[in-house]
């Protein structure tokens, strides 16, 4: 689903700042909490700033993107 951050209805976005985790929980249990509490993990508030992740379509993985991007910077 795409979503328009200068349309979105900011008042049905949680700001991640009011998120808890407990870190005393499991890997699998502190995921489930955050997403049941953050509700869109893809769209929120944080301090009042709609933030919008979106992943490109591609096979190059975080890592890769960084090292070539460092290796640009030399």
């Amino acid at each position: 689903m795409k979503t328009d951050i200068r349309t979105v209805d900011r008042d049905e976005l949680v700001d991640i700042s009011t998120v808890r985790i407990d870190p005393s929980l499991p890997q699998e249990q502190r995921i489930k909490d955050y997403i049941r509490q953050v509700k869109n993990p893809y769209c929120y508030l944080d301090n009042g700033v709609v933030v919008h992740i979106s992943f490109a379509d591609t096979d190059a993985t975080l890592e890769d993107q960084l090292l070539s991007y460092l290796k640009r910077m030399t």
